[in-house]
């Protein structure tokens, strides 16, 4: 054994070997970061550079008028309230309820138990698109389309987008826990729900970071059902995303009444930019709980 493990790891050191992983490792990183820095250059681009040939990536002059224009015409600061308050408050309250739920799953015992957890998982194997109809149906007798409440009730009665796979992740990393510190707190005299909020809670820490970035960016992305259920009402800047195209062409007219060319490039990524930056500065801000967080729930499946 001793043997195996040294030359396995005498076949990573070797120089092809981890030139193989570099170029693997760099292909890689090209791919994911290759869209982000395109539609950075663009964004700051001027009209001029978008149809010089000779420019490419560096722009010959900074210009910040897209982002002026894609600001106005997302009504961006209205939109980026929307989009904080109905990803915030559904992140928070779905990574508290899931907890609870799991904690149940994971420290009773009742009738029918592993046909719950079942049918539960099967809610996350469903296409949320089979459910539309029956869910717009639903919101809709009890008055609640076009208003918040439609992505706040889900979420805090364990229904919110894939609260499925949380509840899960908060299953396996409760039944990680030792169960001497339940015992412990009940002999101390400590109830099912103090043990919870006392003990489990603040051990489960890592999992609630992941549960809660996973939940914020899933929220803050969504607009197949936002759309739906919230409508005008509540337009997040995903949403206003959506309709930027639409929206442009009726601000900026141009005179034969075609606004269509008048879009550039520019201003479409600038678009894109101020509504995805906000998920990049939260990342930047809490990179090292996030994988920390990962390593310590096992969601990397180490």
């Amino acid at each position: 054994m001793k043997k195996l493990h040294f030359s396995y790891y005498k076949t990573l050191k070797s120089p092809v070997t981890k030139t193989i992983i570099y170029v693997v490792l760099i292909g890689i990183g090209y791919a994911y970061l290759y869209p982000l820095l395109y539609m950075i250059t663009m964004s700051f681009m001027s009209v001029d550079d978008l149809v010089k040939p000779t420019v490419t990536w560096i722009p010959t002059k900074i210009t910040f008028e897209n982002f002026a224009k894609a600001w106005t015409v997302l009504d961006a600061t209205k939109a980026l309230l929307n989009s904080a308050y109905t990803s915030l408050i559904p992140a928070i309250a779905q990574s508290l309820v899931t907890a609870l739920i799991a904690y149940g799953l994971s420290r009773f015992e009742f009738p029918l138990k592993r046909l719950l957890v079942v049918l539960m998982l099967s809610t996350f194997l469903i296409p949320s698109q089979v459910t539309l109809v029956t869910k717009y149906v639903l919101f809709s007798r009890l008055k609640l389309t076009e208003t918040v409440f439609a992505t706040f009730l889900p979420a805090l009665f364990g229904q919110g987008i894939r609260s499925a796979i949380f509840i899960l992740l908060y299953y396996n990393f409760f039944n990680m826990l030792p169960k001497a510190f339940d015992e412990a707190a009940v002999l101390d005299g400590a109830n099912s729900f103090q043990i919870f909020y006392k003990i489990v809670l603040p051990l489960s820490i890592p999992a609630i970071v992941t549960t809660f970035i996973f939940s914020l960016v899933w929220y803050w992305n969504e607009t197949l059902l936002s759309g739906l259920l919230m409508g005008n009402k509540v337009k997040t800047l995903p949403l206003a995303l959506r309709d930027f195209v639409a929206r442009y062409a009726a601000m900026f007219p141009t005179a034969d009444g075609s606004a269509a060319n008048r879009i550039n490039e520019g201003i479409r990524m600038a678009a894109t930019m101020i509504t995805i930056l906000p998920l990049l500065i939260t990342y930047l801000f809490l990179q090292r709980q996030f994988v920390e967080s990962l390593e310590r729930t096992g969601i990397t499946g180490e």
